[in-house]
């Protein structure tokens, strides 16, 4: 009577097979690392700390920070602070464009032109240049139109009436944020390959529809990530326009304190909204970046388990 033969049992010159697998031989030990953990641990008892001494220090009147948090003025000077600052980024993205076109234009012209605006612009504070613009009248009692170099002026109108507060702010916002846009706008442009513009001239398309069809789509996502931090930049920005009254937030928080005193909580209260301001700003760039990433090099999940699946497939399967 033949002897049953145990399958799992390893002749001469096998090896034997490896039995199931333990949780304990799937643990992966992990070193120790105590500078971390009290790294951490400090950091911790340190937020803590500054969370609870803000919380209840009584000379932040928290009372003063909820009741104007919501006030119709604080709002008021809110909405003058948005409108700022998508009207100033707007006409510097529009001045931006123009004026990195001119810097890659074959015309010597074109280019010292955009050459001197962004130097000139770039150079000097724009603090300086709101107080600038919102004296304008000290140079220019009236602005009109009609022949130029002493002839005579259709029309005219007080400088003072024309260049208010918010106009000064507009202009001193917008015209500095061209330079600044100009020059990211061209980075984005210079680094699309030339070879591809080449190409799309072989084609018999003209120079426009190059650039519009070929150069920008590749140069927004070049463009778009330093773009969404100018416009984060320009909601923060727009409070140095308190110094020519330009009745945006920081303005009416400074009005209201100096009324009641409550300085530090009027503070507060514009420092939350740009705070809120800033964070809906920073989501809106990382979709608007995502979207503009699509095809250069982004891959989603589903795409890298597909490209992993194929890659691991058996030579001439079709499944």
């Amino acid at each position: 009577m033949s002897t049953p033969v145990d399958a799992t049992a390893a002749g001469p010159g096998q090896a034997t097979p490896a039995g199931p697998e333990t949780p304990e031989a799937n643990r992966i030990s992990h070193p120790l690392r105590p500078g971390r953990w009290l790294a951490a641990g400090a950091t911790a008892l340190i937020l803590a700390w500054l969370a609870w001494t803000i919380a209840v220090n009584p000379n932040l009147h928290w009372d003063i920070v909820v009741k104007y948090q919501l006030d119709r003025v604080i709002l008021d000077g809110l909405w003058v602070t948005i409108q700022l600052t998508v009207a100033a980024m707007a006409i510097g993205v529009a001045l931006g464009v123009t004026v990195a076109l001119m810097q890659v234009s074959d015309s010597r012209i074109l280019r010292s032109g955009a050459i001197a605006y962004v130097w000139f612009f770039r150079g000097t504070p724009l603090l300086v240049q709101l107080i600038f613009w919102f004296n304008i009248a000290l140079i220019f009692p009236e602005i009109g139109l009609g022949v130029p170099f002493g002839g005579p002026k259709l029309v005219t109108w007080e400088t003072n009436t024309l260049v208010t507060g918010f106009v000064a702010a507009l202009l001193g916002l917008s015209i500095n944020e061209g330079a600044y846009m100009s020059e990211i706008v061209r980075a984005g442009l210079r680094a699309v390959d030339p070879g591809q513009q080449e190409a799309a001239a072989a084609l018999g398309m003209s120079r426009m529809k190059i650039m519009k069809r070929v150069v920008l789509p590749q140069a927004m996502r070049i463009i778009v990530p330093p773009t969404g931090n100018q416009f984060i930049s320009m909601l923060k920005t727009t409070s140095l326009v308190s110094v020519i009254a330009g009745a945006d937030l920081l303005t009416v928080a400074q009005r209201l304190y100096l009324t009641n005193f409550e300085v530090i909580a009027l503070l507060i209260v514009a420092s939350i909204w740009y705070l809120v301001l800033t964070t809906v700003a920073s989501i809106g760039q990382y979709f608007l970046e995502r979207r503009f990433s699509r095809g250069f090099g982004a891959t989603t999940p589903g795409t890298l388990r597909g490209r992993i699946a194929r890659n691991l497939r058996p030579t001439g399967s079709t499944r």
